[in-house]
């Protein structure tokens, strides 16, 4: 049996990451902060499909954080198959309007974070000869909108480089760009989502099924539904300032992702 490491794993994406991987026999390594959670979630899927599912609590904020868990993706004696790198949240607010000390926070979770994870991970996995990483990013990562964006700009451009660095050694790495999903990513962060169009929602469960599929081909980025590849469609062809101007009030009324 296999094992995957999921961050942020007690909700949203990452908690239907668990489940899909759980339902495939595939043990865990679940991490986040709230030891609460991961501790029902474990025995949840634990119950339900007999895998085995270890608990990480850790805060990707923080460098002791970060190192517990590049310590767990460096254990040759229980080696990690897939990372999942899905821990992320949203601030509200313009630039200039959100605190310093959090827009370091995001940075930290979305670009440290991932790097060293990432590091972690494919260094054990490139010498057994396979594994593989998702990298959770957002379709913000194509439109100028504030420190959000930009950092999940990072993983896409992070993770494309890194796939070609690796390619030929059996480890797959993925960006993963979902739109809007029905997670509690919003809430987190104090942003109302009335406004939203019901088309624009995503099912967190098709989701995954879709990005694992998207793996499994190997490519390196996954747009998983055909709403939100039209889109990005569009988006290319837009102009920058033009874009700039939409994704600043978008963002503004229905938050980053």
């Amino acid at each position: 049996m296999t094992t995957a490491l999921i961050t942020g794993s007690t909700a949203g994406i990452g908690a239907a990451f668990a489940r899909r991987l759980a339902a495939g026999g595939h043990n865990l390594v679940l991490v986040a902060r709230d030891t609460k959670r991961l501790a029902e979630q474990a025995t949840e899927l634990h119950d339900r499909h007999g895998i085995e599912a270890e608990v990480l609590a850790a805060d990707l904020s923080t460098d002791e954080g970060i190192a517990a868990v590049e310590q767990r993706l460096g254990d040759r004696t229980h080696p990690v198959d897939l990372l999942v790198n899905n821990a992320g949240f949203g601030n509200k607010g313009r630039y200039l309007e959100v605190a310093m000390a959090d827009e370091l926070a995001m940075l930290k979770v979305h670009v440290e974070a991932v790097l060293r994870l990432t590091s972690a991970a494919t260094e054990s996995m490139r010498s057994r000869g396979r594994g593989g990483v998702v990298n959770v990013a957002s379709v913000a990562a194509f439109v100028p909108r504030g420190t959000y964006g930009a950092s999940k700009a990072w993983v896409v451009q992070f993770t494309q480089g890194a796939a070609r660095d690796l390619a030929g050694s059996g480890v797959r790495l993925m960006a993963l760009c979902p739109g809007f999903v029905r997670t509690e990513f919003h809430q987190r962060a104090g942003m109302g989502t009335d406004n939203i169009p019901g088309w624009m929602w995503l099912d967190a469960d098709k989701l995954v099924a879709t990005a694992l599929d998207d793996l499994a081909r190997g490519r390196t980025v996954s747009i998983p539904d055909p709403r939100y590849k039209a889109l990005m469609g569009v988006v290319k062809l837009a102009p920058r300032g033009l874009l700039g101007g939409l994704s600043s009030r978008t963002g503004r009324k229905y938050g980053p992702r």
